[in-house]
């Protein structure tokens, strides 16, 4: 059929949109492949260029700035400074061989260096960095700098080290860092990749180990464009990590530095506590290292001297240390028997030099015997008699259980590394220990903190603290972490009768005042920093019936480790107490003697937040104390205005 004018007309319209959209669709593709085209060929030109010359921009991790240890005060602890270093990467450097031996003309690189250094490419992935050399001087990192385009695969790094500015204070409570090790990443299920970095440190002991997931941080990236010769061209983008939290403790430096002065070259340990916070102001073990010697890398002379050496530098004696407490343990065979309702306060025992049971004696301190004693004179004399006899009538399932009430035989929870938990024995424990029954022997030595009892310096310090409050106190070393403030509820009650904790006080206040109390010597005569103590003298041997017979050899005519150790526990003022201190000799003979003088000096210390005046001393010792004082190595005063806080 013909198709009229006017249908060919609109046909041929209707024909002509639809060439038009379909020409303008395909224009618009064309114009969107253009543009497409010009971005990949001419803004992202270099970039593809580069991705196609041997895969040359690299993702480096950036190691994060580890976070700060501080005191109560904001005094720096642990901090980092900067650390020149030169790294290699063995998949940018072709011929490892040849590029070492290029390095080491301009390093004074050991063989030693260079065999680590080949041990630790073999063993990681070809992507990773290796330090070659470390703490390296500004002018061999610039030698190293200049001759850059001679050795591919050499980077050279401005990063952090860890320092510790007080050295040998803080070295067991705060512990060291060192490089990861196989054995480090064995222990976890999904390390941080920022651990695969070959030498990246971490904590190894004490608090930088226990608070390491605070302190790391988390890892930044970079992103480097290189060469084909494994040259850095530039960075082409970087994102920084999230530094470690800043970590407060509770201790305070200058006491640190006080406490750690005044021990000396003595085998010992002390710890001070504030009895209303639990707060550790000072924890120190004697002798002490520099822990700066790890974080630098130890020679194997110095390792040797500190492992070889009889008075044990390594070991944190402080809170790992566990000795028989001595006599220090006889408040607790106190506050037993009378919540036990077996003795009065007022009540006697006589003491005429020992106790029989059975065939067998068990002896006082004081040969000739006391006479009669009540709980007083026996905390202030320290008769051994009264508390073989208070104990059998206790028990030791009771004397265990106030032991743990005041913090004996109990792990607190400090970040520090192996917490002993010391030993409060009854008669389940020996049973399992040993397979055999209590004896009232192990009593009777239990009574006199002998025997099967040990408590760790740490313990004797909450146990003083507990007994001067009548709370529960709990020790703590975090003050705040990142900022934030560690919650600490007050402690509760210990639920003992405050008469009878009166009645321990008052013997414990003669220890010091009194002219016949142990530490009489040590005492201290202002009033208002007046001490409430307790001596301690615990036995490494046993002594024979026969050397009593022909007198017993006396401490200092023994050899160094079989002499007694000497203990002392105090608080003060006695009136309204602050802070306790406990201080443990090994072997250093009589606790009222070996003891008793450092204890007063850091009671005295930490009462008056700094030397405090001659006068507190008895007049006849002024001379001695003042003399004494000026030898000790303390740090310099602070600056008008220093010591606040900057946490």
């Amino acid at each position: 059929m013909r198709r009229s004018p006017r249908d060919a007309q609109e046909s041929a319209r209707r024909i002509g949109r639809r060439a038009m959209v379909l020409g303008g669709a395909q224009a618009a593709a064309m114009a969107v492949l253009a543009l497409r085209m010009r971005h990949l060929q001419v803004d992202q030109a270099d970039q593809f260029r580069l991705l196609a010359d041997e895969n040359s921009i690299k993702i480096r991790l950036l190691p994060p700035a580890r976070g700060l240890i501080l005191d109560r005060n904001g005094a720096l602890l642990a901090g980092n400074e900067q650390n020149y270093r030169i790294t290699i990467t063995a998949e940018d450097a072709g011929d490892v061989e040849a590029v070492l031996s290029r390095l080491a003309r301009l390093l004074p690189l050991t063989p030693e260096d260079l065999e680590r250094t080949r041990r630790e490419i073999a063993r990681r992935s070809p992507t990773l960095p290796i330090t070659v050399a470390d703490r390296i001087s500004w002018a061999d990192f610039s030698a190293v700098a200049v001759n850059a385009p001679a050795l591919p695969g050499i980077t050279t790094e401005v990063g952090l080290s860890r320092a510790y500015p007080l050295g040998a204070d803080l070295a067991h409570v705060l512990g060291y860092v060192g490089p990861v090790s196989d054995y480090d990443l064995s222990k976890l299920d999904d390390p941080d990749p920022l651990l695969q970095i070959p030498r990246f440190q971490i904590g190894k002991v004490g608090a930088e180990a226990r608070l390491e997931a605070e302190l790391r941080g988390r890892a930044g990236t970079r992103r480097i464009e290189v060469n084909a010769t494994g040259r850095v061209m530039r960075e082409l983008d970087r994102k920084d990590g999230e530094p470690g939290a800043v970590i407060q403790t509770t201790l305070d430096h200058r006491l640190q530095n006080y406490v750690q002065a005044r021990l000396g070259a003595d085998s010992a340990a002390a710890v001070v506590i504030d009895v209303t916070s639990g707060d550790i102001l000072a924890i120190n073990s004697a002798p002490s290292f520099d822990p700066n010697m790890f974080v630098r890398g130890i020679s194997g002379p110095e390792y040797r001297a500190l492992t070889e050496h009889d008075h044990r530098p390594l070991a944190d004696k402080s809170v790992q240390g566990a000795y028989p407490p001595g006599s220090t343990f006889k408040m607790v065979v106190a506050l037993a028997a009378l919540e036990a309702g077996v003795i009065r306060a007022d009540e006697t025992v006589y003491c005429r030099g020992f106790t029989e049971l059975g065939n067998r004696r068990f002896h006082c301190w004081k040969s000739g015997g006391h006479g009669h004693m009540d709980m007083t004179r026996s905390l202030e004399q320290s008769c051994d008699v009264y508390y073989y006899e208070i104990a059998q009538r206790t028990g030791i399932d009771r004397v265990s259980a106030m032991a743990r009430r005041l913090g004996i035989g109990m792990r607190f929870d400090l970040p520090m590394s192996a917490v002993s938990e010391g030993l409060a024995p009854d008669r389940d424990w020996k049973q399992r220990k040993y397979g055999k029954g209590w004896l009232v022997g192990d009593t009777l030595n239990a009574g006199i903190g002998q025997g099967f009892v040990l408590a760790s310096p740490l313990q004797l310090a909450v146990m003083s603290a507990r007994i001067a409050t009548g709370l529960a106190v709990e020790p703590r070393l975090i003050r705040a972490i990142g900022g934030a403030e560690v919650a600490a509820a007050p402690p509760p009650s210990l639920g003992l009768n405050e008469d009878h904790l009166r009645a321990v006080r008052r013997g414990m206040i003669q220890v010091s005042n009194s002219q016949r109390g142990t530490a009489y010597s040590s005492r201290v005569v202002d009033e208002t920093m007046r001490m409430a103590a307790k001596t301690g003298t615990s036995q490494v041997r046993n002594i024979s019936a026969a050397e009593r017979a022909r007198g017993v050899t006396r401490n200092e005519q023994l050899p160094w480790e079989r002499r007694d150790h000497a203990l002392f526990v105090c608080y003060a003022p006695a009136e309204a107490p602050r802070i306790a201190v406990s201080v443990v000799v090994e072997h250093g003979g009589g606790g009222s003697t070996a003891a008793g003088p450092v204890a007063r000096d850091i009671m005295l210390q930490a009462l008056a937040g700094g030397l405090p005046p001659i006068e507190a001393y008895p007049e006849s010792q002024r001379n001695r104390i003042e003399a004494e004082r000026r030898a000790l190595p303390l740090l310099p005063p602070e600056p008008p205005g220093g010591g606040k806080s900057r946490a």
